[in-house]
């Protein structure tokens, strides 16, 4: 493989993120706006699209096992590669937990929603501007981005405890609301881990910018970031 070809490939890597990126967005938001109009038939099709998802994943890995099967990569060449994988691996779990959404959907069914969404899109727009952002920092090798997505995490995790108080409290009132409270806490824990798995991006960028493992406790403590 001439060099030239090499360098192509490499840099590719960062367009098929930016694609698996584009596909968690989408089938989140979809399944939402399924979960919102209880559209039955928007769910099923998030459902269904998840396997090209897992065909992106796939295609990618293959196309690293390439690159360093038949190259040698510098360090920095080999951390960009590896982080590649590793962040392909993080994208298709958030594409899981967007399908995990839609199933609740199905779940549902015609039922009526136990209470107007209000706090758990707020909790999506941030959870997915924290994926776009931690995809933005691995593109730019944007050390300052990739620690200010770590703390971010935490107003994620803020909304999931309001969130889970308030279903709590219409549980308590009356157990027939369990089952719907119950199906609503759910998608919350989803988008928390969409947002938790961009935080894992965000580090992993860091990795391929230091060349060390930054812990998430002194990302959070970073006093440049507040």
């Amino acid at each position: 493989m001439l060099r030239s070809d090499y360098e192509r490939d490499l840099y590719s890597l960062q367009d098929d993120l930016a694609v698996m990126g584009q596909r968690v967005d989408a089938a989140t938001r979809s399944a939402l706006t399924a979960l919102e109009h209880q559209d039955l038939g928007l769910a099923q099709r998030v459902i269904e699209d998840d396997d090209e998802l897992d065909s992106l994943q796939d295609a990618l890995e293959s196309k690293c096992i390439g690159l360093l099967a038949t190259q040698q990569p510098t360090a920095i060449d080999l951390r960009m590669v590896m982080s590649a994988v590793h962040i392909a691996v993080e994208l298709e779990r958030m594409g899981d937990y967007a399908e995990g959404i839609a199933k609740i959907c199905l779940r549902i069914g015609d039922q009526p929603l136990l209470k107007p969404l209000i706090d758990i899109p707020r909790m999506a727009d941030l959870a997915l501007k924290m994926l776009s952002e931690s995809l933005q920092a691995y593109v730019n090798r944007d050390e300052w981005l990739a620690r200010k997505i770590c703390r971010d995490d935490d107003a994620v995790d803020d909304f999931y405890d309001q969130i889970y108080r308030e279903l709590l409290t219409y549980m308590l009132q009356d157990p027939r609301n369990i089952e719907r409270a119950t199906y609503l806490l759910w998608v919350a824990h989803d988008l928390e881990r969409i947002a938790d798995r961009a935080t894992n991006i965000s580090e992993r960028v860091l990795w391929l910018i230091l060349g060390r493992t930054v812990g998430t406790g002194d990302l959070k403590s970073d006093r440049s970031l507040r």
